[in-house]
């Protein structure tokens, strides 16, 4: 039986390493205003409710990574952490954001219930150890130039500084140029390290700078892999939505339309418990 979505009281710290069920991480790529951030905080918490799903809700502060200076970036760090909190006071969410320093941890842990480090930066040293000495969970996004194996130095430098609870996200590795492939042993191979491992469906299907002055994106492939990751076996799915994908500041051509979330889910559980329940039975026979 599936968790209804994760709702936190006061102080309490979200705990991954104690969820056995599959867990949601969904939001718009960036905070595009308040009213939206609301808006599809209520709407992913009716549908994960629904489906008794646990959920976190994910939107960035800053997107410091965009393709062009022109390019909307988010309200910043103090703005957006307003807007994060309300979220949290209005659904009892939990919430996750990038930081992209590591001054950001040290003022986001007071909102953020997950941190999140982005893919380009997953190797930044400071950055990751500032990062999981917060007390929080930290989400570190593979980055798309590593090899899975390679991150197991990464978990090692949070890990050195006390991180027991970390979660690593598979988004693709770079395939040629403007291009990103996924490989399906690498979520086994990242849960050979003992992270909780998630996998983006969102992020690997971008085209990274594949439009010019903005990334590009193939959104229509997003179900498939979704299900090839339930399959294989996942902790949890990383989905960022909108709406409307055509007009989202931020990675709009890869981001799964909002009222098709609904059925990507409801495929994956029925594949998700099929695949934990063979699990199950194999431990037994062993």
């Amino acid at each position: 039986m599936y968790s209804r979505s994760i709702v936190l009281k006061g102080s309490q710290v979200l705990d991954f390493s104690t969820l056995e069920e599959f867990f949601l991480i969904s939001g718009p790529c960036v905070i595009e205003s308040e009213s939206h951030c609301l808006e599809t905080a209520y709407q992913l918490k009716e549908i994960t409710e629904e489906l008794k799903v646990s959920l976190i809700f994910k939107a960035s502060f800053d997107k410091a990574n965009r393709t062009s200076i022109s390019s909307f970036r988010g309200p910043g760090l103090e703005k957006g952490l307003e807007i994060l909190q309300r979220v949290k006071d209005e659904t009892g969410l939990p919430v996750s954001s990038d930081i992209h320093d590591p001054l950001q941890a040290k003022a986001a842990v007071s909102i953020l219930d997950l941190i999140q480090i982005p893919a380009f930066l997953s190797r930044q040293t400071d950055l990751v150890s500032q990062a999981a000495k917060q007390g929080k969970p930290i989400n570190i996004k593979k980055g798309q130039f590593l090899a899975p194996w390679d991150v197991f130095h990464v978990l090692e430098k949070a890990r050195s500084v006390g991180a027991k609870d970390i979660l690593v996200t598979e988004r693709g590795t770079c395939f040629g140029y403007n291009n990103l492939v996924v490989d399906f042993k690498s979520l086994a191979i990242l849960r050979s390290f003992g992270a909780k491992v998630v996998f983006d469906g969102t992020h690997s299907v971008q085209l990274p700078g594949g439009s010019g002055s903005s990334s590009g994106g193939q959104a229509k492939f997003i179900p498939e892999l979704v299900r090839a990751a339930f399959a294989v076996g996942v902790d949890g799915i990383f989905l960022e939505v909108h709406q409307k994908p055509e007009k989202a500041l931020s990675d709009g051509p890869n981001a799964l339309p909002l009222d098709k979330l609904r059925a990507v889910l409801e495929i994956g559980l029925e594949i998700d418990r099929v695949v934990r329940s063979s699990v199950c039975e194999d431990s037994k026979n062993l």
